[in-house]
């Protein structure tokens, strides 16, 4: 792309790349710990716009402090990801019928709190310079990164530690290993896997809260299709769908990769519905070679 287009090289570009990355790349994270253990959730999205629509029910509405607000989204979230969890521990149904369930029950709800309305936050710019401010170009003058960049790379440097120096990210990966072998070792599966999808959701809650400082509103009919780009960052990272094996590196990665292709394509002027079909198309062969590797 940079040689393809000197527009691609400016550093503008790569700040609105790098932003255009932070919501889709702090969603991936908490699907990644879900796909590790085999599982999927589609509700990632659906969740992320609940969890904004109540930040902004808190902080507009009701008129409460903006960490209060903030605090309550991001639970919102992590309520809605132990909802998926407990149903799919507890009652035993599919995680994919699960989370399409809970994709549903959050879009409605969203629509429903919000009365079909999006809710602004045009009396608190405070919340949204939390995004869209920039901490580093105070410390570096002309270094204007955006603050939700920096929020995505401190939830991924999180992610990162609970995953490979915690007892939850150890089960993460014997659970997508062999569950049936980690059941008879002793560990409560069903409490693990449900903690897995609450912190999902918990991640689903931030990506809420950054959507709407970014936007400075809740949008409540937002959210459909960030729950295929984040379940394609996971997969082009490395990954595996059957469980057992991925890292946080690799989908951050894969959420540069999915911007960066979205990016270039357009500042090449290609078509929109061309830009779906390419992503399409590097999915399906990122899928592929993750299946090869594991033949070999």
């Amino acid at each position: 792309f940079s040689v393809a287009s000197p527009y691609f090289r400016t550093f503008d570009n790569f700040v609105g790349i790098l932003l255009a990355t932070a919501v889709n790349g702090v969603l991936a994270l908490g699907a990644t710990f879900v796909i590790i253990t085999a599982g999927i959730d589609l509700s990632v999205g659906t969740v992320m716009t609940f969890s904004a629509v109540l930040t902004g029910v808190f902080i507009t509405n009701w008129g409460l402090p903006i960490p209060v607000g903030i605090i309550g989204g991001v639970l919102a979230g992590t309520f809605a990801g132990f909802a998926n969890g407990t149903l799919i521990s507890r009652l035993k149904i599919p995680p994919f019928i699960t989370t399409l369930g809970m994709l549903y029950i959050t879009k409605g709800l969203s629509l429903v709190i919000s009365e079909l309305k999006p809710i602004y936050f045009n009396d608190t710019p405070a919340f949204r310079e939390m995004a869209m401010g920039s901490v580093l170009g105070k410390i570096i003058p002309g270094f204007e990164v955006p603050n939700a960049v920096l929020i995505l790379f401190g939830a991924a440097f999180i992610a990162h530690i609970i995953l490979n120096r915690t007892i939850l990210g150890r089960y993460t990966f014997a659970l997508g290993s062999n569950e049936e072998a980690t059941r008879l070792s002793g560990v409560n599966v069903g409490a693990w896997k449900t903690a897995v999808y609450a912190l999902a959701g918990m991640f689903s809650g931030i990506g809420g809260v950054l959507i709407a400082s970014r936007l400075n509103s809740a949008q409540p009919a937002l959210g459909a299709g960030y729950e295929l780009d984040a379940i394609a960052a996971v997969v082009i990272g490395g990954t595996s769908l059957s469980g057992g094996e991925g890292s946080i590196l690799g989908t951050i990665i894969g959420a540069f990769i999915i911007s960066t292709l979205t990016n270039g394509l357009r500042i090449m002027s290609v078509p929109q519905e061309w830009q779906i079909v390419v992503t399409g198309g590097i999915v399906i062969l990122a899928v592929f070679l993750d299946i090869a590797r594991r033949r070999k």
